[in-house]
């Protein structure tokens, strides 16, 4: 396993590890019953650490945030010598993650998207982790909840029995739930983003060749040119633009602000 602390990506600070090393890091807190904020990013997860200070805070106090992009992998081995052979994405650790549950025969909780993706997701996962103990769903409001909100969901998720919780409301939503509710759940939570259309059946994935040439966001792009284009036109060459500057010491990280609650859920 490769587990070397973290490093920092213009500011954010990734760790650097592989899927076993991420895996065990999060079933251990599990077992132990303690709240543990992990997240998977790409560009565009870092970039949003990147231009908003508070939202670099929260970032900077998760426990683990895995490269999920190639285009974050290469960095941290441009710029520190990480030596990574792979990424860490968020689909494929969600796999991974359920699986090592079904060894150690911990429940597991999805958080997010819709009750028509849920359903599905609930009604194929067992075809691809067979013995999975998904012990509860709840959809995402699509909103903002106030604290007694958020305590009352925290005491829904937590009667279930669930030892981990997914969490799936998109970039950056889904890390501000993290980082807000994993104290009160007291257990791992991982914002995983796509990985509950993807185990829905309901996106499909980009082939392997795209994604090992780390052009999923061109695939992404060209299925949703309207929305995405800004995200990935213009943030990529930015966020290629401070690699650079970081490479050569000219790149100053944004200073960290106190964050708001903000209560998605």
């Amino acid at each position: 396993m490769i587990d070397t602390g973290k490093v920092d990506v213009i500011g954010v600070r990734v760790d650097a590890v592989d899927y076993g090393a991420a895996v065990t890091r999060i079933i251990d807190a599990a077992i132990e019953q303690r709240p543990y904020r992990v997240s998977a990013l790409a560009v565009h997860g870092v970039m949003t650490g990147v231009d908003d200070p508070e939202h670099l805070t929260r970032l900077n106090a998760f426990d683990l945030i895995t490269p999920d992009g190639q285009p974050v992998r290469w960095a941290m081995n441009w710029l520190h010598g990480t030596a990574l052979s792979d990424r860490v994405y968020g689909p494929d650790l969600t796999l991974a993650v359920c699986r090592a549950a079904v060894e150690h025969d911990l429940g597991v909780y999805f958080h997010g998207s819709t009750p028509d993706t849920l359903e599905h997701l609930v009604r194929r996962l067992p075809t691809l982790v067979p013995g999975i103990r998904v012990v509860g769903t709840s959809p995402s409001t699509f909103g903002t909840s106030t604290s007694l909100e958020l305590d009352e969901l925290a005491a829904t998720i937590r009667d279930t029995g669930a030892a981990i919780c997914f969490v799936g409301l998109g970039c950056p939503r889904q890390e501000v739930f993290v980082y807000e509710n994993a104290e009160r759940l007291s257990m791992p939570c991982l914002a995983v983003g796509a990985a509950f259309d993807f185990h829905a059946g309901l996106a499909e994935e980009p082939p392997a060749w795209v994604q090992r040439a780390g052009l999923q966001w061109a695939q992404r792009l060209m299925h949703d040119p309207r929305r995405l284009w800004r995200r990935y036109l213009i943030l990529n060459p930015r966020y290629v633009g401070r690699v650079v500057s970081q490479r050569i010491g000219r790149y100053r990280s944004p200073s960290e602000q106190p964050p708001p609650h903000i209560g998605f859920s």
